[in-house]
């Protein structure tokens, strides 16, 4: 979204998170509970669209599925409350394929419904973009205004994991000899030569099965640095991390991250909106107030057909 947004707001508890976002943005996030905003701060904030990543535990399939009535799911409380009486013009929700069967998912269309939005619902995975990790992920896109015809997603040639690893490894990745003698068999393991790597979780730091892929090399195996992890997800090559965050916490926030090619395709379908503040340069301004991620597993399934979700007149 460079170039087409002003960042109204960002929040996130987590203060590490915070810390990376100000050193790649310049802006450091609201270290707020969703949960406690009022009404007044958020009109106060004056964003037009709203971009959401609830903690998606409460929807995933190997956890307790309490939904709307997990402790973590206040923020979503929250802004389903806010939504009904301070609806914004525009809407993306990104958060495990388990969603979709959740009650938060009802109660959100219903609001949506009731305000008139335009919406659209898919299933996307980055491997349908042509790129080498499974993570998929529920989608969301609302609009007061009509949404656009969706792109096409084209057929592309796999990317290559090859195509993403350090030029220098760092042989403190390597996992030992006796672990592989008790972990190996649960181990998700991929070679440079291959074009997908498994969804990534915030504990592949210290855990081995079903957390994420490891490298198979000539020299044995070895986890993906947290840089690698990076590029897997589609962040920009100028991202990193301050020196400060150690390598668990930087394995730890990308877990509970997002695909940002898989973000952007779904970003990228939101009509603009103008302002009449910026109408010199032409070029329409958003502004965003957005709710940071956390992440989970899920297995892939088929894409979701674009479903309208609109009063009837």
């Amino acid at each position: 979204m460079a170039g087409r947004a002003n960042i109204a707001a960002a929040f996130d508890i987590n203060l590490h998170a915070n810390e990376v976002y100000a050193f790649n943005h310049g802006q450091r996030p609201l270290a707020r509970e969703i949960a406690g905003l009022s009404d007044a701060e958020i009109l106060a904030l004056a964003a037009d669209t709203w971009l959401l990543s609830p903690p998606c535990q409460p929807f995933c399939r190997l956890g307790a599925n309490k939904g709307l009535t997990d402790p973590r799911s206040k923020a979503l409380t929250r802004l389903l409350c806010l939504l009904e009486r301070h609806p914004p013009r525009r809407l993306v929700l990104e958060n495990v394929v388990g969603f979709q069967r959740s009650e938060a998912r009802a109660r959100l269309l219903a609001i949506l419904t009731a305000h008139k939005f335009h919406a659209r619902e898919r299933h996307l995975c980055p491997t349908d973009l042509g790129l080498p990790n499974r993570r998929p992920r529920y989608y969301l896109l609302a609009s007061t205004d009509p949404l656009p015809d969706p792109p096409p997603l084209t057929v592309h040639s796999p990317a290559l994991i090859a195509n993403i690893l350090d030029p220098e490894e760092d042989s403190s990745l390597y996992v030992a000899d006796s672990v592989l003698a008790k972990h190996l068999p649960g181990m998700d393991v991929t070679g440079p030569e291959d074009a997908r790597a498994a969804c990534f979780i915030s504990g592949y730091g210290q855990r081995y099965a079903r957390s994420g892929s490891f490298l198979r090399t000539p020299q044995g195996i070895r986890r993906f640095s947290p840089a690698e992890i990076a590029r897997l997800l589609g962040f920009p090559p100028e991202f990193t991390f301050p020196p400060n965050i150690p390598r668990l916490q930087q394995y730890h926030l990308l877990g509970n991250s997002l695909h940002v090619g898989a973000a952007n395709f779904i970003i990228n379908q939101l009509p603009p909106i103008a302002h009449s503040d910026d109408a010199a340069d032409g070029d329409p301004a958003l502004r965003f107030s957005s709710v940071q991620p956390a992440a989970g597993g899920a297995k892939r399934r088929p894409l979701l057909p674009d479903t309208t979700c609109q009063r009837a007149k």
